[in-house]
């Protein structure tokens, strides 16, 4: 099963090269794929084959797959169909079509394959979910492959926010049902949950929502006609085929367990049976010979999602016997509507006429799919549709007045679906008279090539063949029949006698030709509204931009002040608010352990009211910063020199910042804006405080084991390091510290890009550069661009210590990152330290020394940092050890003797060039530009 997975990925990646190279043609190749995979379940069928790899046992996020009875039915028909449709698409397309387009939609194609194939061997419901996600994305790309066309753009996020709505809810019923059986193993729920608890039902609600949203049953229908803006190949694979069955098939997977749960009946078999009859019924209004499939699709979605809804074996015999043959017969009426549209040029069936006399081999292709679908015998269409009219006849989990109106409701979908097969076959390969007002038959008929024929009519001969080997078949379905409750008593026969079912389907043929033969009074005009529920879906739209629109204006005003109030106010009111309803836990606190605790405390307090109070800006954020030093002191008095270390390098830098900008803005605040809303803002400060106080404190109480902390000293030194918190950064939680320096270099991007709006990237001038410079006394200064600097700016105090300071301060820098494994410091210290150097030779000589003090390209340093901090993940990996693990290399050199290189020190080198990238682009993007603009003004 793993190879089969691993094949389509990277048939995925190599399918654009592939085209590229051999043009159309480079389908077949790519078509091999698939057709593999087939072989291999072909020669495994119900093998009942298990692989389990642990990735993340603790969280449930395993890699389980199963190939079970249902699992070959399935796979048979993704890979089966998708060979077919991949070797149509090369007669489809042509060779003057965009090739690296082409290229990527067959990436696309045999991708979706293999993302449908590892959804239906899935075992764990998170895996599940990611495969279905997958098909979903890769449908919205495939859907909108016209990216030019309007209604392609339009189809396909249609059917993203349909079907991904949809995923989000039943992502949310997995969570529900794993946290609650405490597995998330399909088979083990499958075997130990209770449909009738309460949790378990809204979770199954949830995972419905999810099921009937992908297999478009109304009220969710509408994206799937919606999605015919997509290439015929698409239709004929994803909406006939695959995608659409996804839901189908899930379930299926769950009828076993939970056909006994109070709302499955309801919402499975009620709303199958409206979508059978609306769409039924709409598939005889519309005239785009897509469209009539398309509506014929919903309409058969769901029959067949009403058939393994009902809980019995018979029926489940019946529900994936239908599967098979909606694949067989729509897949081939798919393809031919291609081919008419590209022989005749239209798929209008006003339009079209005198087409079977043209291409006598297409309708007879056309045809045999068409009576199949319509349940005509002998073919497969039939025995399926005879043995699901005798299943619910003879469900005996279904109450009387429940099987009345089920069969009903099915004869009449059949009755719809006789009379749009007809409506289908005449308007594409009738002949009309002129007297009727269409027109002869298109004089630019192109007939088909054999390869164009081939997959269609493989399909067709198929369903041809199915009917009368239904026992052969039966032998190869009645595994997973059998795994329902119940005793399976009926089979698949090709007769299966005089009865009720055959009485049914006689009336069903007779009605269904009545039907097509008055079709013209049920046109669209007639019944406009009737099961179109696009307008519903705009109106949605509309109303869900309008209240963002609103939502917009009420909180995002523009106002920075007004958007951290709403932040600040949430944190305030609601995580207290839930502590306070939730269960008491005792709190024992101690005011404080050292009288310095008291006077630093009681300093932060003083200079926090003063900032309140302050009418300068640069004093205020002078006061503001003296409450960091505090926090560090506090922390250094608690013997974490290492945090105090960082809490006094991000305050110095905080503070240059906010000098930086606060360069542009007038020296005090106006009286005016100074008591506006000075009390509700100190008051808000107060609440933010004492909420995180609280918070801490139950956080504090609500421990139940042993700190965790307590180990991290003896894991540190086992991993080769003495500092705790830096080995903790860069080995125990690597993949966080990898997360949040992530994080960084997207900030400094986003910072950059307000402030560099048309070229993000890029050095600052040099001194040789500059305007008027002269270099012949440049010795006369102490720094480079000393002379550069205005006359009135110029400080020589400033310099000389510049230039004393800064390789010092250079050397710290070093030392901070070398010695941060086992003493304070680190690559984040040490970038932080490199990074005030970078300021000081900024504030000594402006925007031409910081580019002489570090001639890089700020985006460079940051690329180059989340690469080395990558790189050591994947290099761990290669080794064969976990991911951001570190090893101990022992070198003896000569002169420095026995040297102790640890490999997350390459991590850490990853973080010191980053935190180095950030401040310089903070200084290019708050200094430098802002000095540049400055000067143009």
């Amino acid at each position: 099963m793993l190879p089969i997975l691993l094949a389509h990925a990277l048939a995925a990646l190599l399918a654009p090269a592939c085209v590229r190279a051999l043009g159309r043609h480079g389908f077949y190749p790519v078509a091999l794929v698939p057709l593999g995979g087939l072989i291999w379940v072909l020669t495994h069928w119900n093998s009942r084959q298990r692989v389990e790899i642990a990735w993340a046992p603790g969280i449930h996020l395993d890699f389980d797959v199963r190939f079970d009875d249902l699992s070959s039915i399935m796979s048979t028909l993704i890979l089966g169909i998708g060979t077919l449709v991949l070797i149509y698409c090369a007669a489809y397309f042509s060779d003057d079509q965009d090739r690296q387009r082409l290229g990527i939609f067959a990436g696309y194609m045999v991708a979706f394959a293999g993302a449908m194939f590892g959804l239906v061997i899935s075992d764990n419901t998170l895996l599940l979910y990611t495969f279905w996600e997958a098909t979903t994305v890769l449908s919205f790309l495939l859907v909108g492959h016209h990216a030019d066309l309007l209604p392609g753009r339009r189809a396909a996020l249609q059917a993203l926010l349909v079907t991904g709505a949809g995923g989000l809810a039943m992502l949310v019923g997995i969570v529900v049902l794993g946290e609650q059986y405490n597995t998330y193993r399909l088979s083990t729920l499958l075997a130990t949950a209770n449909p009738q608890n309460l949790s378990t039902t809204v979770a199954l609600v949830l995972i419905l929502i999810g099921a009937l949203a992908k297999s478009a049953i109304v009220p969710l229908h509408f994206w799937l006609p919606g999605a015919m803006a997509a290439p015929t190949p698409v239709s004929a694979y994803l909406h006939a085929a695959a995608m659409v069955k996804a839901g189908v098939y899930l379930v299926a997977r769950l009828a076993p367990t939970f056909a006994v749960s109070p709302p499955w009946h309801p919402m499975v078999l009620g709303l199958g049976l409206l979508s059978m009859i609306l769409a039924g019924l709409r598939a005889l209004q519309v005239h785009d010979l897509k469209l009539v499939l398309a509506f014929g699709t919903v309409s058969q979605l769901g029959f067949m999602m009403t058939l393994v809804g009902i809980g019995t074996p018979d029926a489940g015999l019946a529900g994936v016997s239908m599967v098979i043959a909606h694949a067989l017969f729509k897949g081939a009426l798919f393809m031919v509507v291609g081919i008419v549209d590209h022989s005749a040029g239209t798929r209008d069936l006003r339009r079209l006429s005198g087409i079977g006399r043209q291409a006598p081999v297409l309708a007879v292709v056309a045809g045999l799919a068409a009576l199949s679908m319509a349940g005509i015998p002998p073919l497969f269409g039939f025995v399926v549709k005879e043995s699901a009219l005798a299943a619910i006849l003879d469900a005996p989990n279904l109450s009387e007045p429940v099987r009345l109106v089920l069969i009903t409701g099915v004869a009449a979908g059949s009755i719809l679906t006789l009379a749009y097969s007809a409506r289908f076959l005449w308007g594409a390969f009738g002949t009309r008279r002129a007297a009727d007002g269409t027109p002869e038959p298109p004089s630019h008929w192109h007939p088909p090539s054999a390869a164009f024929l081939s997959s269609p009519a493989v399909l067709a001969v198929a369903s041809l063949v199915a009917g009368p080997a239904a026992l052969t078949l039966d032998r190869y379905l009645r595994p997973y029949a059998e795994t329902l409750p119940g005793e399976l008593t009926g089979h698949l026969r090709p007769w299966h006698g005089f009865g009720v079912p055959l009485t049914l389907t006689l009336v069903i043929i007779g009605c269904g030709l009545i039907l097509f033969d008055i079709r013209d009074r049920i046109g669209e005009s007639a019944t406009p509204r009737l099961g179109n529920a696009d307008r519903a879906y705009d109106a949605t739209v509309r109303a869900m931009d309008q209240l963002s629109l609103r939502m917009t204006r009420a909180t995002q005003r523009g106002s920075l002040p007004l958007t951290q109030a709403l932040i600040l106010t949430t944190l305030v009111v609601l995580p207290p608010a839930m502590l306070f309803t939730a269960e008491r836990v005792p709190i024992r606190m101690r005011p404080w352990e050292s009288p310095f605790e008291v006077v630093i405390g009681g300093i932060m307090l003083s200079m926090a009211f003063g900032a309140t109070i302050m009418r300068n800006r640069l004093a205020a954020v002078l006061l503001v910063g003296v409450t960091g030093y505090g926090c560090g002191v506090i922390f250094a008095l608690h013997g974490a020199p290492d945090l105090a270390l960082t809490q006094f390098l991000v305050e110095t830098l905080t503070l240059v910042i906010f000098v930086l900008v606060l360069r542009k803005f007038p020296a005090e605040v106006e009286p005016s804006r100074q008591a506006t809303g000075k009390l509700y803002r100190s008051l808000l400060a107060v609440g933010v405080g004492l909420s995180v106080c609280v918070l801490a404190a139950f956080a504090t109480a609500a421990r139940s084991t042993e700190p965790i902390w307590h180990r991290i000293p003896s894991a540190a030194q086992a991993l080769g390091g003495k500092n705790s918190v830096n080995v903790l950064l860069v080995d125990i939680r690597a993949w966080d510290t990898f997360g949040e320096i992530s994080v960084l270099v997207v900030a400094a991007t986003g910072v950059a890009s307000l402030m560099f709006r048309n070229r993000r990237f890029g050095t600052l001038p040099r001194v040789a550069d500059a305007p008027g410079y002269d270099p012949n006394p440049a010795s006369d200064y102490w720094l480079s661009a000393a002379a550069l600097v205005p006359r009135g700016e110029r400080s020589m105090v400033l310099a000389m210590t510049t230039r004393l300071l800064f390789p010092t301060i250079m050397v710290l820098s070093v030392y901070f990152f070398f010695s941060g494994h086992n003493a304070p410091g680190g690559g984040f210290a040490g970038g932080l330290t490199a990074g005030l150097a970078l300021v000081l030779r900024y504030l000594a000589g402006g925007r031409y020394e910081l580019a002489e003090a570090l001639p890089v390209d700020a985006g460079h340093l940051l690329g180059a940092g989340l690469l080395l901090a990558a790189g050591t993940a994947t290099g761990s990996l290669v080794l064969g050890a976990p991911p951001l693990s570190s090893a101990v290399i022992e070198l003896h050199l000569p002169v420095l003797g026995e040297i102790h290189l640890v490999t997350a020190t390459l991590f850490d080198l990853g973080v010191y060039l980053i935190v180095l990238g950030l401040v310089l682009d903070v200084l290019r993007s708050l200094g430098a530009r802002l000095d540049t603009e400055e000067k143009v003004r």
